[in-house]
């Protein structure tokens, strides 16, 4: 609930799941045991485009989604927004282009606005841009995966090591991501990539001198116990809860700047929002004005050629007679939550000189942003 409050999506929270290993289950069973949960759910109210909206998380993916909204549809034929039941779907069932690495993404949209503020860059210890940045990544999942492929292929940051359950890779020149995430899917372990060196003690490398450290898996990596030696002069919560209170206090008093969960990994429900919002409408984004907008940017092109007597170059033309795609619209609404969210908590962190952290600003706007909904709409 109050990661929505923060970004601006009209959504309330709630969390479940099933506790199994999906390792450990065929496709087959998994599908049963998905489309039995999907729809007790939907049976007790729990499960609906107007009611409860689930997304994809830890041991779960667009086929499960998928599962969801078919076993809803079944259930409810009648009802014509059967899609919106459930986010994260497939292209092909209702999906969302951009959706799969919209957390990554909604990371890298959230760090590249904070290097535009000059004076909260330079209290974290830190200058320039996003250029030339040493990050540590802990976790390559989805989240993981997308926010390092992201920072350093765009943005030209580099990351120097990458942290797994099972141990991490080190190179101070930098890894190539993609080459070690699929060294990890085809062997199931760093250990043998050539690009980084092995490093059998994965925690330790969480204590490794950087300039941004993302935590991006599971929670409470960072405890009362290693937070004394963590080096990071920014954390970048791209997990939840990957701080601890007690770690999240000794972090602060050392002046390590901490850019909160909250906040930070709210791209996924930002996106799983806009794919609601398709499949209510029925229609994807930019189907209706997208050649109309190509087309005035070709008359805009056309006038200027006229009046100028002169030829536009090739990249500017390209760009003016470029309509606006579906994935063009996700990453720009994307990009104005993140940016727009975040200059809200630094401007309420900025106002009051008792609040000391950007994660109180959030609580901050967001308990405000609730309390406001209540006391406009009244109880009754």
């Amino acid at each position: 609930t109050y990661k929505c409050s923060i970004v601006d999506v009209p959504f309330g929270g709630s969390k479940g799941g099933l506790c199994i290993n999906p390792e450990n289950y065929s496709r087959d069973d998994l599908q049963v045991i998905t489309r039995r949960f999907a729809r007790e759910l939907a049976e007790k109210g729990f499960l609906s485009p107007s009611t409860n909206v689930p997304a994809p998380d830890v041991g779960t993916g667009q086929r499960e989604m998928a599962w969801i909204a078919d076993t809803y549809k079944h259930l409810y034929p009648e009802d014509i927004n059967y899609i919106a039941c459930v986010t994260g779907k497939p292209i092909g069932h209702g999906g969302i282009r951009g959706r799969t690495e919209a957390t990554g993404r909604g990371v890298q949209y959230g760090l590249r606005e904070f290097f535009r503020h000059r004076e909260e860059v330079n209290a974290a210890g830190l200058d320039g841009d996003l250029e030339g940045k040493r990050i540590v990544v802990q976790g390559l999942g989805n989240v993981g995966y997308h926010a390092a492929k992201f920072l350093s292929e765009e943005d030209g940051a580099q990351v120097i090591a990458i942290i797994k359950h099972d141990g991490a890779i080190v190179n101070p020149e930098g890894i190539h991501v993609e080459e070690a995430y699929y060294h990890k899917c085809s062997n199931g372990s760093f250990k043998g990539f050539a690009g980084a060196e092995f490093v059998e003690d994965g925690q330790k490398v969480l204590e490794m001198e950087c300039d941004i450290l993302i935590p991006a898996a599971v929670e409470g990596v960072i405890s009362e116990a290693n937070a004394p030696n963590i080096q990071a002069k920014l954390i970048a919560e791209a997990a939840n809860g990957p701080v601890t209170f007690e770690a999240d206090r000794i972090l602060r008093s050392r002046g390590i700047a901490i850019l909160p969960d909250a906040y930070l990994n709210a791209g996924g429900v930002v996106v799983s929002y806009f794919e609601w919002i398709r499949n209510l409408t029925h229609m994807r984004f930019g189907r209706m004005e997208r050649r109309f907008d190509e087309m005035r940017g070709r008359n805009i092109l056309r006038a200027l050629e006229e009046t100028t007597e002169r030829q536009v170059p090739d990249w500017i033309r390209t760009q003016l007679a470029k309509g606006a795609s579906e994935i063009d619209l996700v990453h720009s609404g994307l990009d104005d939550s993140m940016r727009t969210a975040l200059q809200e908590i630094i401007e309420t962190r900025r106002r009051n000189s008792a609040i000391e952290d950007y994660r109180t600003a959030a609580y901050i706007i967001a308990l405000n942003k609730l309390a406001r909904s209540y006391l406009d709409l009244g109880v009754f």
